[in-house]
C-alpha cells in the first residue's frame, strides 16, 4: 500500500509535498494511507459520497471511508483522501485528491477491522467530520482526483502482483520442504506422482505470474502505457497465489490447517489478493476494455 501512496505523491505532488510526505516515510518510517473506498463505493469508485466544499483558502471535508490500509491506533500519519469537489459534474471529473494529516481536527479513526489475513497491517474506517484542509494540501489539480486514483492503482496493482508472487513462492517452498520430509507408506510423499504434479503446476503458474509482473513493472518504469498489463499481472498472480496456497495446504494435509505451519497463514493472507486494489472481476473488465478499444 505504501508503494501506491508514495507513487502518487511522487507523480503528482508539489516539491513541498514530496519533501514533507516522502521524507516522513524515508527518514522516519511513517506510513500513509489511501482513502478511496467507501461503504457504497468499492469497485465503483465513481460512486464516491465524501465531499470537499471550498471555504476561503481551505476545503472542508465530510464523509467516511472504509477498509483503509496502513491506518490504525498506532499506524498511519496521513492519508490521500479522495472527495467530490463539484457535484454538478460527473464524479469522474468532479473528484479531487487531498493530503490530510492525521493531526487535522475532524480526521477521526473509526472501527479497526478484525481481518481473516494480513493481520500485521492495520485496516480501519476513516471518518471526516468538518475536516478543514488548506488548499496547499490539494494533490495534483482540482477535479483530477479520479485520474490520479486510477493512475496510482496501476502501480499499486503491480505491487499486489509482486506480493502474490512472494506469497506463492513461500507456499511452494514450504510444500517442497514438507513433501520431502513427510513419510507415508514408507516413502517421502514427494515420491508420489500426484504430489509431483501438484508441485509442477504450482511452479509453472508462479513462473508465469512472475513474468507478467516483471513485464508490467518494466513498462511502468519506462513510462509506457501499463494499465492492461498491470491488470493482467494482478489478476493472474493473485489467482495463482490462491491456488498455490490451497495446494500447499493440501500437500500438508491436516497439518496445513494448523497454525504451527506457515502455509496456514499464507493461505489466509493470499485470500485478499483477488479482492483489494481491484477485484479479479474488475481486472478482467479493465483488460477487456483495452482489448476492445
Amino acid at each position: 500500500m505504501q508503494l501506491l501512496v508514495n507513487g502518487i505523491i511522487a507523480a503528482y505532488g508539489t516539491e513541498e509535498q514530496k519533501q514533507k510526505y516522502l521524507g516522513m516515510t524515508c527518514r522516519e518510517g511513517k506510513l500513509g494511507a489511501f482513502g478511496l473506498t467507501e461503504p457504497g463505493a468499492g469497485s465503483d469508485a465513481g460512486g464516491l459520497q465524501t465531499t470537499a466544499v471550498e471555504d476561503g483558502d481551505s476545503y472542508i471535508l465530510n464523509g467516511s471511508k472504509c477498509f483503509i490500509s496502513n491506518l490504525g491506533p498506532g499506524e498511519g500519519d496521513y492519508a490521500i483522501v479522495f472527495a467530490v469537489t463539484d457535484r454538478a459534474k460527473k464524479t469522474h471529473s468532479g473528484m479531487t485528491a487531498f493530503l490530510v494529516d492525521r493531526s487535522t481536527p475532524g480526521f477521526i479513526l473509526g472501527k479497526l477491522e478484525d481481518k481473516m489475513g494480513i493481520r500485521g497491517a492495520a485496516v480501519s474506517e476513516l471518518i471526516l467530520k468538518d475536516c478543514r484542509v488548506h488548499k496547499t494540501q490539494v494533490l495534483g489539480k482540482v477535479g483530477k482526483g479520479f485520474n490520479i486514483a486510477m493512475s496510482g492503482l496501476d502501480s499499486g496493482r503491480i505491487g499486489i502482483a509482486a506480493q502474490a508472487c512472494g506469497e506463492g513462492q513461500a507456499a511452494l517452498d514450504a510444500a517442497i520442504t514438507y513433501s520431502r520430509q513427510r513419510i507415508q507408506f514408507g516413502k517421502p510423499i514427494a515420491a508420489k506422482q500426484g504430489i509431483q504434479w501438484y508441485l509442477a503446476e504450482m511452479a509453472t503458474k508462479l513462473e508465469a505470474a512472475k513474468l507478467l509482473t516483471l513485464k508490467a513493472a518494466d513498462l511502468r518504469d519506462r513510462k509506457e502505457p501499463a494499465g492492461m498489463n498491470a491488470s493482467m499481472a494482478k489478476f493472474f498472480a493473485a489467482e495463482a497465489a490462491n491456488e498455490i496456497a490451497a495446494k500447499a495446504v493440501q500437500i500438508h494435509g491436516g497439518y496445513g490447517y494448523m497454525k504451527d505451519y506457515a502455509v496456514e497463514r499464507i493461505y489466509r493472507d493470499a485470500r485478499i489478493l483477488t479482492i483489494y486494489e481491484g477485484t479479479s472481476e474488475v481486472q478482467k473488465i479493465v483488460i477487456a476494455k483495452e482489448l476492445l478499444k
